[in-house]
């Protein structure tokens, strides 16, 4: 019995077969850790993005700017027939009806300078931008023959400017229009809509719109954050935008011109050209403005690949690295013949699991590339330094070092590659399996060697 025993446990001990089905459930268990590290990235995540919103919402969210509109209400008559009861006949009679007329300008020109800043609450950080927007156009017919309303019906002197944006609060500076030679002050009213209405009073002076032809121009100055654009209502609209934010992203239905866009380190450049025929809506509406928002482009000021964005990537290849890891330590057991035990394996992977927890944490501190180095090294050393209490070896050691420190190098290359990503982690892949299956050329994986030597 005792011989057949230490058969059994000669044959676990030998068999590489048993090594690697051992090796392959320590690497399985390892997976319940990464995924908590990774369930706490994500959780850390989201409450970044909560905190962020929470200054945004104070400072000023994303701006939609459309206008100005001037507003023409108009006198319409419905036909109307009522009986009579005492002649027993029909009487009809006019009821006379209040509409308006909405139109937009003939040619309208945005100059536009964006400010951008940092906000901090705690660890968290927000940017939010500042932006003077210059508008000057101008008005060019007023057009009603296409309803059929006659020149008395149109109330010229309740005629009056509207401006709709999306961020009410933003606006840090009371907006006055100057139409034709009027100064016409923008107030709030109240809207249900998606957008928030400003209103002026009545235009004193409608003679001037009466003789078709009158300009415009605004000033304001408002608070944002991610986004800022523009709803293109003029029958020419041009749009030309500065910034000093490094990292653009132009949205919307229409793009700016390639040939003057310029996006440097020190901020970016863009400008648009849209007209009517390239939108589909016209320059005027009767009874009811519709929402055009969807219509609408701009500029997202996106930040780069955040820390949290990096952490959750990195671990992504956590699997890979432990894996890889453990495979090395396997092979150089097969090797040298030098016996791990698997406890020995669940320290390692759990030291390559706490890699992570020490990235995200310090990373909340200090920038990406810091953290990195820090939560790198300190696990290189500690497995390096625990290999060589194992392996006995300097020449072992000595590769374990070159390896794990080549692995971290290549997988921070990865995360700072965005549009090569896949294409250098695939080429990298590559590499390493083809450089694993030439290095196990020269195992015995049938073991027969070791049981006629054990013989």
């Amino acid at each position: 019995m005792e011989n057949n025993i230490q058969k059994i446990g000669n044959w676990f001990k030998n068999s590489i077969s048993v090594r690697m089905v051992v090796v392959g459930f320590i690497l399985l268990v390892l997976l319940i850790p990464l995924s908590a590290v990774e369930n706490l990235i994500f959780e850390r995540g989201l409450r970044q993005n909560e905190v962020i919103q929470e200054i945004n919402q104070k400072w000023g969210n994303h701006v939609i700017l459309y206008g100005p509109i001037i507003k023409v209400p108009y006198k319409a008559y419905k036909k109307e027939r009522i009986f009579d009861e005492r002649t027993k006949t029909y009487i009809t009679s006019l009821e006379e009806e209040f509409h308006q007329a909405y139109f937009f300008p003939e040619k309208l020109n945005a100059d536009v300078n964006i400010d951008t800043e940092s906000l901090e609450r705690g660890i968290y950080e927000s940017v939010v931008y500042t932006s003077d927007v210059n508008l000057e156009g101008g008005y060019s017919g007023f057009d009603f023959s296409q309803q059929e309303i006659s020149e008395n019906d149109i109330l010229w002197n309740k005629a009056t400017v509207l401006f709709k944006t999306s961020n009410l609060k933003g606006i840090r500076n009371a907006i006055q229009i100057d139409l034709g030679r009027e100064q016409l002050a923008l107030k709030p009213q109240f809207d249900n809509g998606q957008l928030s209405t400003l209103a002026s009073g009545f235009i004193k002076n409608p003679s001037v719109l009466q003789q078709g032809q009158v300009d415009f121009s605004l000033q304001m100055k408002v608070n944002g954050s991610e986004r800022l654009q523009f709803v293109p209502i003029g029958r020419e609209t041009l749009v030309h935008m500065v910034s000093d934010w490094h990292s653009p992203s132009f949205n919307g239905n229409f793009l700016p011109d390639d040939k003057s866009k310029k996006i440097t380190a020190n901020g970016f450049e863009a400008h648009w050209k849209v007209l009517e025929t390239n939108r589909q809506f016209g320059q005027q509406f009767f009874d009811q403005l519709p929402d055009l928002t969807s219509y609408a482009f701009g500029t997202d000021l996106i930040i780069p690949i955040d820390d949290y964005q990096k952490t959750e990537r990195t671990s992504k290849y956590g699997l890979m690295i432990i894996g890889l890891t453990l495979l090395v330590f396997l092979m150089i057991q097969i090797i040298s013949k030098i016996n791990i035990h698997p406890f020995q394996y669940l320290m390692i992977g759990l030291a390559l699991v706490l890699f992570y927890t020490l990235l995200l944490s310090i990373s909340e501190h200090l920038n990406y590339l810091i953290a990195y180095m820090i939560s790198g090294v300190s696990t290189v050393g500690l497995i390096t330094l625990y290999s060589r209490s194992i392996l006995k070896s300097k020449k072992f050691t000595l590769f374990i070092l070159i390896s794990m420190s080549a692995l971290y190098g290549f997988i921070y290359v990865i995360i700072q590659l965005e549009n090569y990503a896949l294409l250098v982690g695939s080429i990298g892949l590559f590499i390493i399996l083809a450089i694993i299956m030439f290095a196990s050329k020269k195992i015995d994986w049938s073991g027969q060697q070791r049981l006629h030597m054990a013989k």
